[in-house]
């Protein structure tokens, strides 16, 4: 090969490396920034973990206007057939039994919110620390002792990250509202 063959196989070499060079730097900076954007929105969540205090109350007033809703539509079929009927017998204590139903299905709703909220924020705290675990390489299980989460407890908030969500429905036992998890 030839002195002038040799020089330019070695500039299209070094411009091949050069552009090489580049494309890999800008793929490294693409990967930092995804990164650095993913640690913050991971640290985001492990602050501020589960609903915030708006969410909480829409959702808290949401089921309890639709329970609410249910028992008053009750109430009114009571009174329209003793209106129909001319017959209101019983439609007294009828009203007692759903105001007392009512009271009953208005706390169990509540503590099942209350309780889906605690869960949630435990599900956002422990996907946070597994993603910010798994950016920096770090142990979930060292991260977990180190905030008192028992290791046992890791995977079994992961499934239940993957499987939560809200349930409302009519059944046997009236109106049912509450969160999967």
């Amino acid at each position: 090969m030839g002195r002038g063959a040799q020089a330019q196989t070695q500039q299209m070499i070094d411009q091949q490396l050069a552009q090489q060079n580049a494309m890999n730097q800008e793929m490294y900076g693409s990967s930092e920034a995804l990164g650095s954007r993913a640690a913050v929105g991971f640290q985001n969540l492990l602050a501020n973990p589960g609903f915030s205090g708006a969410q909480q109350s829409a959702i808290t007033n949401l089921s309890q206007s639709a329970l609410s809703s249910a028992f008053n539509a009750l109430a009114q079929n009571a009174a329209n057939r003793a209106a129909r009927t001319r017959n209101s017998a019983g439609y007294g204590e009828l009203l007692d039994s759903l105001a007392r139903t009512l009271s009953q299905q208005q706390a169990n709703l509540a503590q099942q919110n209350q309780l889906g909220f605690g869960n949630a924020a435990r599900s956002d705290t422990l996907s946070a620390l597994a993603g910010l675990s798994g950016l920096y390489g770090t142990d979930t299980s060292l991260l977990g002792r180190a905030l008192g989460i028992p290791a046992q407890l890791l995977d079994a908030s992961a499934r239940n990250a993957a499987s939560t969500g809200f349930r409302l429905g009519f059944g046997p036992g009236g109106l049912s509202f509450g969160m999967n998890g």
